[in-house]
């Protein structure tokens, strides 16, 4: 195996899922755009603008000194965290979606969470080589991990932002697995987790009308189960080859946020069952040979913070896609890679800067 050869193949990947973004962005959204800016190509320029920041992050990323990301990774969750809450002060941050989890700077919208979810897995490789021989001691290691957790969870919640609790929780989990962390810890964790996780469904009318639907849409298919419903219809009528890119029925009002959340059955529906397979493979390749640099990297901190990247974005990826096919309730969670927002964007391609930062390090 050769890690710089698999690193290469990664961001092959990540620069192919990018630009079938941009194709199917600009595809679902022209309609949506033309309608309410005056522009069809609104979104496609926004999301094409975004590209410059997240070309600089993955350059800073990749070129910035390793050692500066594992004397600072505290600071910069704590800082993350710290702008995540300001979302939360209604001075500064807006809703959009029902939910409160941007902040806007001279006219710039910025999503915080998307930031701390960098930070917070660049903090658990940081903390999970720092404790490597505390792994058996409740005290010394596990709890001060589930406070970390926890605050980040909490300030999430209040967004609210459920569905990044979940694939977090879900990294954290594999990460302290691979890590050899007591299976006993990890078993009562996630044991506790679900009476929580009922707990915060039924404090919340909205979390519980999502499951509702999502066991039978056809309830309210003018209602609460309308864009599920759509979104089926959009997948189906694509059969096997599509109708054509830019040929979607369903982008003409009938299917909301068609380029951010749920873009992905447009995509099925213009490219069809054969469209649909070639993004699984994609997922499934970038999830491959991310693994693969993650167990070739000697140093513990780099190999757990590739890990921890490859691990959230396939989980997002694989939460997304089963949203969007009705085998999972609504979460809120975009298409790595795929779905229009800045943020994300620059976020993933800063991942992608240090995995590769990783590599070059670890083949020296």
């Amino acid at each position: 195996m050769d890690v710089r050869r698999d690193t290469r193949i990664l961001l092959a990947i990540a620069s192919v899922l990018t630009l079938l973004g941009l194709v199917f962005i600009y595809s679902s959204s022209s309609v949506y755009a033309l309608e309410k800016f005056g522009s069809a190509h609104f979104f496609l320029k926004r999301q094409a603008l975004y590209l410059i920041p997240a070309f600089l992050s993955f350059l800073f990323f990749a070129l910035a000194p390793i050692r500066f990301f594992k004397r600072y990774a505290p600071v910069l969750f704590l800082g993350s965290l710290l702008l995540t809450v300001m979302t939360l002060i209604p001075a500064f941050g807006f809703k959009v979606h029902g939910s409160y989890r941007w902040l806007r700077f001279a006219g710039i919208s910025v999503q915080p969470s998307e930031i701390l979810k960098f930070f917070l897995v660049i903090y658990m490789g940081f903390f999970i080589e720092r404790k490597r021989e505390y792994v058996t001691s409740l005290a010394h290691s596990y709890v001060p991990f589930l406070i970390v957790l926890g605050s980040t969870f909490f300030v999430l919640l209040k967004q609210p932002d459920f569905g990044s609790v979940v694939t977090l929780l879900m990294t954290a989990f594999i990460l302290l697995f691979v890590a050899d962390f007591k299976m006993v810890y990890l078993l009562v964790t996630m044991v506790s987790a679900v009476p929580i996780g009922i707990a915060l469904i039924f404090s919340k009318t909205y979390r519980l009308n999502r499951i509702l639907i999502f066991l039978n849409p056809w309830s309210d298919p003018q209602g609460r189960g309308f864009q599920i419903i759509q979104s089926l219809i959009a997948i189906g009528s694509g059969k096997v080859w599509g109708v054509g890119i830019s040929n979607s029925k369903q982008k003409f009002f009938y299917l909301p946020m068609q380029h951010t959340d749920f873009i992905f059955p447009i995509l099925a529906e213009e490219t069809g069952f054969v469209g649909s397979c070639i993004m699984l493979i994609l997922y499934f390749l970038f999830c491959y040979f991310g693994i693969r640099i993650a167990m070739q990297m000697k140093s513990m901190f780099a190999m757990f913070t590739t890990l921890g990247f490859v691990v959230l974005i396939s989980l997002q990826a694989v939460v997304n896609l089963m949203v969007t096919t009705g085998l999972l309730p609504t979460k809120g969670l975009g298409l790595p890679f795929v779905s229009y927002g800045g943020t994300a964007l620059l976020c993933l391609w800063g991942m992608m800067g240090l995995i590769t930062n990783f590599a070059r390090a670890e083949k020296a």
